[in-house]
């Protein structure tokens, strides 16, 4: 009876080891620095602006009318790494300076590492249409893949529940979720062109073409067609790539006249 229990005790003792969070130490700094944001929220602002041109307030005003700004964009990535750890420590370690709200692992578990309202470092310099700064616009999502594998669906099934629950929690327009390739497209191609975009589309995230489509006029212009779309035609050929890769999984330069049909077509649901 006592061996028995003590063998009880032993796999108890295991167990707890096991799942001691190995992230303690940076969890303390997340703790810390949100701590230090809050303290910079809840600051009263200054009375009078110091300038010797703007004559002084009599008494500071306050706002009843204003809440907490909320993300418009979801950014979905690959992680260009080779395990869900690997991805969790990059993301800890302050000398790499990215970060990402959510990391779902290729098994479907869900990491949430930031809080929604803060501002990640996941998409670098981007633009998609007139927003310049998308971190501070968007959600970032990474997914575990190497960016030369498919994903698993298990890991699409958890980012459709999370995607759910960003769209309805911040209502976010079926538009706003693209990937890191289409905003950054001359220096990112994730996720790769293996991604499952129209079943996101068919789910609510993210534009998609109709099977029907109208005969393409030969006026149509298809640079104006991707600047319409939200793509950056500063650099035509990576915009170009990127738009192929998105939706037609195709990593080719150049616009093809299948691709002119799709991208006619898709351009009227962005007006």
């Amino acid at each position: 009876m006592k061996k028995n229990v003590f063998i009880a005790l032993s796999l108890i003792l295991i167990g707890l080891a096991c799942n001691k969070n190995p992230y303690k130490a940076t969890n303390k700094v997340y703790k810390k620095q949100v701590k230090n944001y809050l303290a910079t929220i809840g600051t009263i602002p200054e009375q009078s602006i110091i300038n010797d041109t703007i004559p002084p307030s009599p008494y500071w005003v306050g706002t009843t009318n204003f809440g907490i700004r909320k993300p418009s964009y979801v950014i979905i990535h690959h992680t260009a790494q080779h395990s869900t750890d690997q991805t969790l420590k990059t993301f800890t370690l302050p000398r790499t300076a990215v970060s990402a709200h959510y990391v779902i692992g290729s098994d479907g578990k869900v990491f949430q590492m930031l809080n929604d309202y803060f501002r990640g470092q996941h998409a670098g310099v981007s633009r998609w249409g007139n927003q310049l700064d998308m971190n501070s616009a968007s959600i970032g999502i990474e997914l575990d893949n190497n960016g030369f594998e498919y994903f698993e669906q298990a890991q699409i099934n958890s980012l459709l529940v999370v995607l759910g629950k960003l769209k309805k929690a911040y209502n976010i327009p079926t538009a706003n979720f693209i990937g890191h390739g289409d905003i950054a497209p001359t220096r990112k191609n994730d996720p790769n062109w293996r991604f499952p975009w129209k079943q996101l589309a068919e789910k609510g995230f993210g534009l998609w073409y109709d099977e029907i489509r109208d005969t393409v006029p030969t006026s149509f212009n298809h640079i104006i067609g991707l600047r319409i779309v939200g793509f950056d035609i500063k650099d035509t050929t990576a915009a170009i790539v990127a738009f192929k890769r998105h939706f037609l999984q195709d990593t080719t330069k150049g616009m093809t006249p299948y691709g002119k049909e799709i991208l006619f077509n898709l351009q009227k649901k962005y007006f």
